[in-house]
């Protein structure tokens, strides 16, 4: 993994002194509420409902144990004992003292870790595909491109101050973990004919109030030329995007208002001035970060008996691999899942002692390696199938262990009313209430692969509109309202969920997601048919009928 250079320490230290030398004056009086938001908003700084809030970066998802550590001491010291990991990769404390956080930068500083451009409408915390570098079914490792983004976008003159906050995403997978046409900016790294690398590049995409999907703005970048195209898709999108609303900001409304062909015309135009005065990316500077994300030194030759052995005689353990193993590019190796969902609890929280278990896992199992992946889990991405068995064992006595990874209780969900100041209804309740209803029924397995995501408002951060079953509360007079959406995926075919109907009030909702899942399998061909093919083979019609049976009535 990238590990700071002189300039990186040196640029993070000024950083937290000037950011140090604000918080002084905001507490002095110096300066207002007012003044002091776009200050404390460029290092990760939130004011919530009920305290401040500090987002620290996890740059596209990557970790070791020492940083896990980290994390893990700002919770206990300056927090309440636990972090919450977030749909954007990073890390959330939502109870520092606003005296407290130059002393938890300066500490994440010392791992090379920080709070930049976490927020405000700048370039965001660049994703990436959380199985990056040991997926067997990538074409590269998509962390060395995210890196040079991360360098290229961080305090970049020209684009601190965009009409909205701008967000890209990486991946290597035609799979496509990192759901990159939800994105402004998506990349996706592709050959061509020759086997030459290169990008698919796609604009527009995003979720919140007004959902789109990315268009293709190009199907094959040659690597050369990414860091200019990229800032000539910002350039035209700062010139031409809107000011004057933010709600209609975003680079999706830049695109949807002129023409994806416009777009595409005032790019290239603005692409083939930057290329003559950049030249490409510095090669060197990209096989330097490349030679950082080489692939760690693997045993050879080890036996995976002890793998197969433990799921001959022990059926808690075949449950866990079934859903939380993932192939890894070495068939005697796995990506692990730890499942941040165990029924209940609130998805994406993990405790100070959590995470230092999983530091000790990495550091004994994984290479030293570590993932928080888009959906709210932490990743183990290169594990020798013989230490399963013993990291099951460990993670069990953690409460890490759930075997629930892809079903329906691995729910995505923002923090909703419990935090945040813009939500307009609870998700972490119905999560939790979601979770412990089918525990209680034992209907996961049979259920099979099931997306879950909750919004607590219209900005979207549980991006409910690509999930299988996507959940949106809202305020109804006052009153909590969840809307469902059918039918969305998050995968590289991408598609936003329809609305059912009405919504439905938080005591019915849970009701109405279980009567949906019991319609589903009575509805499904067989049990290997999943919610999403069955949803896509009859249309919306039989799931509404379920959810609205009177409507049904009085239709007929």
């Amino acid at each position: 993994m990238y590990v700071y250079s002189e300039f990186d320490r040196d640029f993070v230290r000024d950083r937290n002194a000037q950011f140090r030398e604000q918080v002084a004056r905001r507490l002095s009086g110096a300066l207002t509420e007012d003044e002091f938001k776009p200050l404390r908003l460029m290092n990760g700084v939130y004011l919530q409902l009920h305290a401040y809030m500090l987002r620290v970066a996890i740059p596209y998802g990557t970790l070791n144990s020492a940083q896990m550590r980290k994390l893990a001491y700002l919770a206990q010291r300056w927090d309440k004992g636990y972090g919450h990991f977030t749909t954007r990769q990073n890390i959330q404390y939502n109870w520092p003292a606003l005296t407290d956080i130059p002393d938890m930068l300066d500490a994440l500083a010392e791992v090379g870790m920080h709070a930049i451009q976490t927020s405000g409408n700048t370039i965001r915390n660049v994703t990436a595909d959380h199985f990056a570098g040991a997926a067997a079914d990538e074409i590269a490792d998509p962390r060395p491109v995210a890196e040079l983004l991360r360098q290229w976008s961080t305090d970049h003159p020209e684009f601190q101050y965009l009409p909205r906050k701008f967000k890209i995403a990486v991946t290597g997978s035609p799979l496509d973990r990192a759901v990159i046409r939800a994105h402004d900016i998506g990349l996706r790294l592709v050959r061509d004919a020759d086997g030459a690398p290169g990008y698919e590049v796609i604009v527009g995409g995003g979720l919140g109030r007004t959902p789109m999907v990315g268009q293709v703005l190009t199907p094959f970048l040659p690597q050369a030329d990414l860091l200019p195209y990229v800032e000539a898709i910002v350039s035209v999108y700062n010139l031409l995007g809107r000011r004057d609303n933010k709600y209609k900001a975003r680079i999706k409304i830049t695109v949807h208002e002129n023409g994806i062909d416009e777009i595409r015309r005032r790019v290239e135009a603005r692409f083939a001035r930057l290329r003559k005065e950049f030249r490409g990316v510095d090669q060197q500077m990209l096989a330097s970060i490349e030679a950082q994300f080489a692939p760690p030194a693997f045993e050879v030759g080890r036996s995976a008996l002890p793998y197969e052995d433990a799921r001959e005689i022990d059926p808690v353990f075949q449950a866990w691999s079934d859903t939380n193993i993932h192939p890894h590019k070495r068939d005697d190796h796995a990506i692990v899942t730890v499942s941040l969902k165990r029924p209940g609890e609130t998805p994406g929280d993990a405790s100070a002692e959590q995470m230092r278990v999983l530091a000790d896992l990495a550091q004994e199992f994984g290479h030293d390696e570590l993932r928080i992946s888009h959906e709210q889990n932490v990743i183990l991405p290169h594990v020798h199938r013989a230490d399963l068995p013993t990291l099951h064992a460990r993670l069990r006595r953690a409460g890490l262990a759930t075997a629930n990874a892809g079903l329906i209780s691995d729910i995505i969900a923002c923090p909703g009313m419990d935090y945040c100041a813009l939500a307009t209804a609870r998700s972490i309740p119905v999560a939790q209430e979601i979770a412990s209803r089918f525990e209680a029924l034992k209907l996961e397995h049979e259920v099979g692969p099931m997306k879950i995501k909750i919004s607590g408002c219209i900005n979207a951060c549980g991006h409910h509109h690509v999930g299988h079953i996507g959940i949106l509360g809202l305020d109804r007079a006052g009153v909590e309202n969840y809307q469902i959406t059918l039918g969305g995926d998050a995968g590289p075919d991408m598609v936003l969920g329809e609305r059912a109907g009405a919504g439905f009030p938080a005591d019915r909702i849970v009701d109405a997601v279980e009567a949906l899942v019991r319609g589903y399998l009575d509805l499904r061909a067989g049990p290997a048919e999943t919610f999403l093919d069955t949803y896509r083979r009859l249309g919306a019609e039989p799931f509404r009928a379920i959810l609205y049976p009177t409507e049904k009535v009085h239709a007929a």
